[in-house]
């Protein structure tokens, strides 16, 4: 089985030195990776170039003890001008861009209201539901991309919706919190449509549900990263 999660950092800038403290971020948080995939940007050029003298010089130093500084990271880049080289990585990152551009809108947040609203979008993303997590009939549980990161499913603080309120009577956390919901509310119907798979070339048509079989109940009213 192959699957793929997300995880989103904010950066005050587009450079090397950003990119590297993002990088330094996420290998605090999910563990150093094994190979990095990107395409040709000056950014990770150079962050590649300052990754890999680091490695040497940390090889070099005899009172350096982390050995995970001995693990070479592989820097893939994909060919000049072919982005459908990544559409792997690609195909998650243009859910994220088309549907944060229609729930953020006008509103103006801060670094630290945006960074928030980035994490809320990523359990979200790594909250959708792959497959059965048993095999059992009386396991309603199916396994998701957070089971990978966390080894269980990914939740958010229960909280009372905000997404009736209007928006000149929200304050700045419940601006956020509308903003989640709303792109919730857009991905995962976006989601659960890719889900539906179509037989317009096969001649079986539709595959019948079963009994004991465990499915997907889209129910408007659930909080984010909550499935029927």
């Amino acid at each position: 089985m192959a699957t793929r999660a997300v995880h989103l950092e904010i950066v005050d800038g587009y450079s090397t030195p950003a990119f590297l403290g993002a990088y330094s971020r996420f290998c605090a948080r999910r563990g150093l990776p094994a190979s990095i995939y990107s395409d040709n940007g000056t950014t990770f050029v150079g962050a590649d170039r300052e990754i890999q003298g680091a490695f040497r010089a940390a090889l070099r130093d005899p009172n350096f003890l982390n050995r995970t500084a001995s693990d070479q990271v592989t820097w893939h880049f994909i060919p000049p001008a072919a982005p459908h080289f990544g559409g792997l990585w690609e195909a998650g990152v243009r859910s994220v861009k088309h549907h944060l551009r229609r729930v953020v809108g006008a509103h103006n947040l801060t670094f630290e209201e945006f960074a928030t609203l980035l994490c809320n979008i990523e359990a979200c993303l790594n909250s959708r539901p792959l497959a059965p997590l048993t095999d059992s009939a009386d396991e309603y549980e199916a396994l998701t991309p957070g089971h990978f990161l966390i080894g269980a499913a990914l939740t958010a603080s229960p909280e009372a919706s905000v997404l009736h309120l209007n928006e000149n009577r929200l304050s700045r956390w419940q601006v956020v919190r509308q903003t989640t919901e709303r792109f919730w509310k857009l991905w995962q119907t976006d989601y659960v449509n890719t889900l539906q798979q179509r037989a317009k070339w096969r001649k079986s048509g539709k595959e019948q549900i079963r009994v004991g079989q465990l499915v997907l109940l889209q129910n408007p009213l659930l909080p984010p990263c909550k499935w029927g």
